[in-house]
């Protein structure tokens, strides 16, 4: 049902229609519950440093976690200690948890684990982000700024910096809100951020005004073994064999077209977003390689076989964002 319901977002049709009386309805809650919260009669919190969220208006993934271990590499460069806080979607965690590079996915979600295990910087899950961010610097006092993952609808934290990522090839979809369309808010938005991030090239005409819109590219071209993590290889590694590409994220065709894009020929098989792989979900293939993205090898790890190979990849953005944000930090 989800999965008909979200292609029914990126079009025009009668069950649009029919949804559009319930996204009005959404459109008032959300609008009366951000102006409670700026009014005062919500209350939010301010932590003892700054906040930078990484979100987006989409359900779905955008190429948020990528951006955001670019983000903590960028300020630990320019002198800062940062701290990643997430809700974890996909955990289980019911108190403020520590997440580290062998945290299990299943308990901390599979993208607080892959930024844990590639940024080298603390990271706390909750579902409300203001327990995780206290939880946090009471452990890690040197922490100078916190990065959020997510929760650009997260009043309830206040924020210094907002960036909002935007998948390029999917943009705001039929433009509707959710349920009729994917917006979590208007693309109006936009319009109040600090920085808009497009992941790859915009296909869509984008009404926003004196907001900087930036591009990034999501890099890759090395795989590595999930049995044997430092054993890596190109994408010629895998000619003339029977390839199988799993995907269980937001926008699984991403991850498929880049695999086209280096030459590999395979069969694809995808997942929802967040799936919790198990290693029945692979008895039935016969392939000599199975290939998934990074934060999907996180959840397989435990079960991996030889076979198995993860594509990471990197942000390639250019560092106009880290002057944005260094001069919000450093007015």
């Amino acid at each position: 049902m989800a999965s008909w319901l979200q292609k029914q977002w990126f079009s025009l049709t009668g069950w649009h229609l029919l949804l559009m009386p319930i996204s009005w309805l959404f459109l008032s809650l959300i609008t009366f519950r951000r102006l409670f919260y700026y009014l005062g009669w919500f209350k939010s919190y301010r932590l003892p440093v700054p906040v930078v969220v990484v979100g987006n208006i989409n359900v779905g993934g955008t190429g948020k976690t990528p951006l955001v271990i670019w983000l903590v590499e960028q300020l630990q460069q320019a002198g800062f200690k940062p701290g990643v806080i997430s809700r974890g979607y996909g955990g289980k965690a019911e108190i403020p948890a520590s997440v580290s590079a062998h945290s299990d996915p299943l308990q901390a979600g599979d993208e607080p684990v892959l930024i844990a295990r590639r940024s080298q910087c603390p990271v706390y899950v909750h579902a409300n982000r203001t327990l995780a961010g206290q939880a946090l610097l009471s452990a890690h006092p040197e922490c100078n700024i916190i990065i959020s993952d997510d929760g650009l609808q997260h009043y309830r934290l206040r924020r210094d910096i907002e960036v909002a990522v935007i998948d390029g090839a999917k943009g705001f979809g039929n433009g509707a809100l959710l349920p009729a369309g994917p917006l979590r808010e208007p693309a109006s938005r936009l319009n109040r951020v600090d920085a808009v991030v497009v992941n790859g090239v915009l296909n869509t005409a984008i009404n926003i005004v004196n907001v900087p819109i930036l591009n990034m590219q999501l890099v890759a071209d090395t795989f590595f073994n999930l049995k044997e993590p430092y054993k890596t290889c190109g994408a010629q590694t895998f000619a003339n064999q029977q390839v199988l590409a799993v995907a269980g994220i937001g926008n699984p065709e991403r991850f498929f077209q880049q695999l086209m894009q280096m030459g590999i020929h395979f069969t694809s098989k995808a997942f929802p977003d967040h799936y919790a792989f198990n290693e029945s979900d692979f008895n039935s293939t016969s392939a000599d390689i199975v290939l998934m993205t990074e934060k999907d090898a996180v959840k397989c790890q435990a079960f991996a076989k030889p076979h198995f190979w993860a594509l990471p990849v990197k942000a390639a953005i250019k560092n106009d964002l880290m002057t944005i944000i260094l001069n919000k930090l450093r007015p």
